[in-house]
């Protein structure tokens, strides 16, 4: 199957899980009503972007309501659903993870967010994950039924080398759940994604939670796929939307035959190694 419908959630986050839960659950709803076959959830769609509520709003994989509430949704609906990201728990650190759900409502991969978002931008933002997250290790490419999709979350998306370690493994599609804000979003946000799916001759994907003001961080939101040639084909604004666009996996097989970016690579010369 060449052909993807891919459906991008980006819906307003709340500080209230049930809320937050019972309105991921309609914008899922409303993709199937559109026959989507690819569902994909925002960075933290379950809690507030905030290192307090990260604790707060926690849970460990094994009993985790959110994670319970996707897997149903996807079986129920014989749908993929890539559930953004969560704040996992597990002994004592806590993750930012996303889960990727096949049509039975199975796990079938696991992304740890690798880079923590630790910055300070001088009078406009400072933000540091690392305060209470730790940081995965594991480079995510998963099979499913339309080829290899690659996953990294939000700031993964600036680390050039993470997302060729992804296509080199067969990923063709790059998924990035994010949450930029208003600072780094207008500056970076497109940029980043045409970049990663220009570099890599694949198909990039992001999707944000829309913008809440009355939140401490506020999210940028513009859900964004972008193609094998660089181009964005959709890109949202900052208000809550559904996004849902077809997107043909055949492009990248065009693309690479006319310009051979990754046969011409010069491994003899440089090389990424995962160690």
């Amino acid at each position: 199957m060449s052909k993807i419908k891919l459906s991008l959630c980006q819906m307003n986050v709340v500080d209230n899980k049930k809320i937050n839960l019972d309105k991921a659950k309609l914008m899922i709803e409303k993709s199937i009503k559109n026959n989507a076959d690819f569902i994909i959830l925002p960075e933290m769609f379950n809690c507030p972007y905030s290192n307090e509520k990260f604790i707060e709003y926690c849970e460990e994989e094994h009993d985790s309501v959110t994670l319970n509430t996707i897997s149903k949704l996807a079986d129920a609906n014989n749908v993929y659903i890539l559930a953004g990201s969560i704040p996992e728990k597990e002994n004592d650190n806590l993750y930012n993870t996303s889960y990727l759900f096949n049509k039975n409502g199975e796990v079938i991969g696991k992304h740890r967010k690798m880079h923590l978002f630790d910055i300070n931008v001088k009078d406009k933002i400072t933000f540091k994950e690392s305060d209470v997250l730790t940081a995965g290790d594991n480079v995510t490419v998963v099979d499913t039924e339309f080829g290899k999709i690659g996953i990294g979350i939000c700031y993964d998306v600036r680390f050039v080398e993470l997302a060729r370690l992804m296509v080199e493994k067969g990923a063709l599609i790059l998924i990035y759940p994010g949450a930029f804000n208003m600072t780094t979003g207008p500056a970076h946000w497109e940029l980043l994604f045409r970049s990663r799916a220009l570099d890599n001759q694949v198909f990039c994907v992001g999707v944000a939670p829309a913008l809440n003001e009355n939140m401490s961080y506020h999210s940028y939101g513009h859900s964004i796929i972008t193609n094998p040639w660089g181009e964005t084909i959709v890109q949202g604004d900052e208000n809550e939307n559904l996004f849902i666009c077809e997107i043909d996996l055949d492009e990248i097989k065009k693309v690479r035959e006319e310009i051979p970016l990754l046969k011409n690579k010069r491994n003899d010369l440089y090389k990424i190694i995962r160690r």
